[in-house]
């Protein structure tokens, strides 16, 4: 599997799972039903961020957005959004795109990155970024309505680097 900048040519390869994932509901307060016009501004980053996508084979298995968590004077803290086909889910697509976010944030300069808001029920994402060093700082009750489970938690999930 390769890491590698996503081009415009791979969005309408990324936008086939992320529209699924937002009509799942489950993972992210996105707008659902968007058209692939709408979700492109939503996921491709624009620099100082960067969107990569992973690929194997010839095929886009998964995407990450990173950059800085905040303008100005919380600029030095990154933050990150993932996505994985949910056809290649559990086969490592998101730990290999973990370990290239800390690394491309660590050489960015960031001093530590924030994910804001990690579903409280999401517990393959919270195991994966746990395994990876972060851990759950707080957490904001009922902000987000899960489909199954109701009005849940999401955690703020921090890194230092």
């Amino acid at each position: 599997m390769e890491i590698r900048a996503a081009v415009a040519g791979d969005w309408p390869s990324i936008y086939t799972f992320y529209a699924a994932i937002m009509a799942e509901g489950r993972t992210y307060a996105f707008p659902e039903g968007q058209s692939l016009d709408e979700a492109e501004p939503w996921w491709m980053e624009r620099p100082p961020g960067q969107t990569v996508v992973a690929v194997a084979g010839d095929r886009v298995v998964g995407s990450a957005k990173m950059g800085p968590n905040k303008p100005g004077r919380g600029s030095h803290i990154g933050t990150a959004s993932f996505l994985v086909d949910p056809d290649h889910q559990g086969k490592g697509v998101g730990r290999r795109l973990g370990e290239y976010v800390i690394e491309w944030s660590r050489a960015q300069g960031f001093h530590g990155i924030q994910f804001n808001a990690v579903v409280e029920v999401n517990e393959p994402a919270v195991r994966l970024w746990t395994s990876l060093g972060f851990e759950v700082v707080g957490t904001a009750p009922l902000a987000f309505d899960h489909p199954d489970a109701g009005l849940v938690g999401q955690h703020m999930m921090f890194r230092r680097l």
